[in-house]
């Protein structure tokens, strides 16, 4: 089976909106392995929620904490083990965090026994001898092969502390880890750092984190000095992520348009917040209100820049970078090369296999500025690859990216939310170009959702809807149709998660007016065969088909200005701001006669049965389950004409 690929497609349109992104992951790592490590109770607020986070809390369960999720309300509660960690043998696993990986090594210092710690094998690649290094010194024993992953932490008599030196020149990851446990021991800690220090401003947001914690630290003659005294639970409000907000800020200047990320703003404690001041340095525009902070695009030059502080948006200004006349120089990076994947030498291939040229050099990369042309880039299974790269497709002509669900790890959502860059705009205005607003809306555009059960009349009535209305239609079931004949049509396990995850994201798919095609394939009539009837329901649970077809869903919706779409879950997760939400229903005898009607080699009872099964299917599967959403308007169908039914939905939108 290839490898998934995600197309992104140029926007009709320059972007004028407001837009959301997740908390920071770097302060939420920090706050929850320091409230973890607390007295007391905390509370955290705005937490990101993804892999990266899911490692760390999973780690410091490990160690003892309470820790209880919200995911609705982005909210964490934590139960401190008050500086004493929960004794070995441990087993922790900290899957691709690089954060979750060096913070943890260090936080066993404050336990006794052996912690073994082990992560994916992107995470074994990674560096760790100089944080190993410093274990030793401070009295620990690690077994770990060339300073990586998996490694043996032995903790015998308690670890006092006392002074250590570091290296710095790699990353930071690993003075913030010892910086973390200082306080929970009892001579602290005096931390030297030896070398050029990378990425400072992450030392100082740790600083920061670990004093509103209660901590005391103190940076004197360049010496951190931690005094011992541990932490204290307290509330704590985590800020969006300045990282994941570069993107959208990236996309306005690429585009020429202007981007709004809500709730922040210069004063952030993270350091990538200084890429608006290169995007502005480059010609875009950027301007900060009391909603967040905006970037207009404007005609691009190149730069010369040394984004030692801020390396992350290495790959998201060598894609913008792209869009610029002239050349830019990136410096002060080399020690990307030790991330997810190599940040200076992927992103030359990726513009590469665009037709941009640029060229490594000692410390870092220059781009030459150009027209891009269609193609493949592969992430690496690296979410600030894949994330950086979107950015060419929204400008024109369209870009495919491999691996595109690696942005899990740190922006599950990312391409939902990058999708919705497609509406009308909704922050513009004549006098001053930027105005307060909500953010983006579905509602601002007329989108009806119609959802309920197989057999309620979902889509008979959404066509009627349509036409009465003078609205386009999406049958969105026929496309979970389509996807089941692709993976039948291929030979493909409907269960098998993966293949069939890829076959959705690479499928070429049209369902229209003129019917459902497939590759190519006029598949209007086979999809509503026995064959598919029986295997959709496995194929349309699976979590990877549903987040693509519910990013064509939005993409189709929104470069038409809206439509009326029915299916299982559009008024409660593809379009939960619907200008109207209709679930339908109808008595099950009444569903499956209407169904055996349509399937005429199947008796009643057998539909009947299939219908039964498709339901608790349906309201049983972990991804957006069939469920009515609470602003939906009910309709039993029973006994209702197609047009009574169209009148009472008429009725509703008015």
């Amino acid at each position: 089976m290839t490898t998934r690929r995600r197309r992104v497609e140029p926007l009709q349109q320059p972007p004028a909106h407001v837009v959301d992104v997740p908390g920071s992951k770097s302060i939420t790592n920090r706050a929850l392995l320091i409230a973890a490590l607390a007295e007391g109770d905390s509370h955290l607020t705005g937490v990101l929620l993804a892999e990266d986070t899911a490692a760390m809390t999973d780690c410091v369960r490990s160690l003892g904490a309470g820790v209880d999720v919200d995911a609705p309300s982005r909210t964490i509660l934590v139960g401190g083990v008050a500086g004493r960690v929960a004794p070995g043998p441990r087993s922790l696993f900290a899957r691709q965090s690089g954060t979750t990986g060096r913070f943890i090594a260090a936080a066993v210092l404050a336990g006794r026994g052996r912690y073994e710690l082990d992560g994916d094998a992107q995470l074994r690649a990674r560096p760790m001898a100089d944080l190993v290094d410093a274990l030793v010194g401070l009295g620990a024993e690690v077994d770990a092969t060339e300073g990586r992953l998996p490694m043996a932490v032995e903790v015998g008599e308690a670890v006092v502390g006392g002074t250590v030196a570091l290296a710095a020149g790699r990353t930071s990851q690993f003075a913030s880890a010892l910086l973390m446990v200082g306080p929970l021991l009892s001579d602290g800690l005096e931390l030297r750092l030896e070398g050029g220090v990378v990425s400072r401003p992450y030392l100082d947001m740790t600083v920061g984190i670990m004093k509103d914690f209660g901590a005391s630290v103190e940076l004197v003659d360049g010496v951190y000095c931690v005094h011992p005294g541990g932490y204290h639970g307290r509330r704590y409000s985590i800020e969006p992520d300045a990282s994941a907000a570069s993107y959208f800020f990236g996309a306005a200047a690429v585009t020429g348009g202007s981007v709004t990320v809500r709730g922040l703003h210069r004063q952030s404690i993270q350091g990538d917040i200084g890429f608006v001041d290169v995007l502005q340095s480059m010609g875009a525009q950027v301007e900060s209100s009391d909603v967040g902070l905006t970037v207009q695009g404007g005609s691009l030059r190149g730069v010369d820049v040394d984004l030692r502080d801020l390396s992350d948006t290495a790959p998201t200004l060598a894609v913008v970078a792209a869009t610029a006349s002239g050349s830019t120089t990136i410096r002060g990076i080399g020690f990307v090369r030790g991330k997810e994947s190599d940040r200076i030498a992927v992103p030359i291939a990726g513009l590469a296999a665009v037709g941009i040229s640029a060229e490594q050099t000692a410390d870092g990369l220059v781009v030459h500025g150009g027209t891009h042309h269609e193609g493949v880039v592969d992430s690496h299974d690296d979410h600030r690859i894949a994330m950086a790269f979107s950015l060419l497709g929204l400008r024109g002509p369209a870009v495919e990216i491999s691996d595109p669900d690696c942005v899990s790890k740190t922006f599950p959502a990312y391409f939902d939310v990058l999708d919705r860059l497609r509406s009308r705009p909704d922050h513009t205005d004549s006098n001053d170009g930027y105005r307060e607003d909500e953010g983006l809306r579905e509602s601002d555009i007329t989108v009806i959702a119609i959802d309920g059960p197989a057999g309620s009349g979902k889509s008979t009535v959404a066509r009627a809807v349509a036409d009465r209305l003078g609205l386009e239609y999406l049958d969105t079931g026929a496309m979970y149709r389509a996807v089941t004949f692709a993976v039948i049509r291929h030979g493909i396990d409907p269960a098998d998660v993966e293949d069939v995850a890829a076959m959705a994201c690479e499928l070429d798919l049209s369902v229209g007016s003129d019917g459902v095609h497939v590759d190519g394939v006029d598949a209007t009539t086979e999809i509503r065969g026995p064959e598919v009837t029986r295997a959709v329901s496995v194929v349309a649970a699976n979590p990877g088909v549903r987040k693509e077809l519910r990013s064509r869903q939005r993409e189709w919706a929104h470069r038409r200005g809206g439509g009326v779409l029915e299916g299982r879950d559009i008024g409660t997760v593809v379009f939960p701001d619907a200008r109207l939400k209709v679930y339908l229903t109808a008595s099950p005898e009444v569903r499956a006669a209407r169904r055996a009607k349509e399937v005429s080699d199947l008796d009643y009872e057998t539909v009947a049965a299939d219908i039964a099964r498709r339901d608790a299917y349906d309201q049983g599967r972990a991804d957006s389950p069939l469920t009515e959403a609470d602003d939906a308007v009910l309709i039993d169908t029973t006994g209702l004409t197609v047009d009574q039914v169209v009148d009472a939905v008429e009725a509703a939108l008015r």
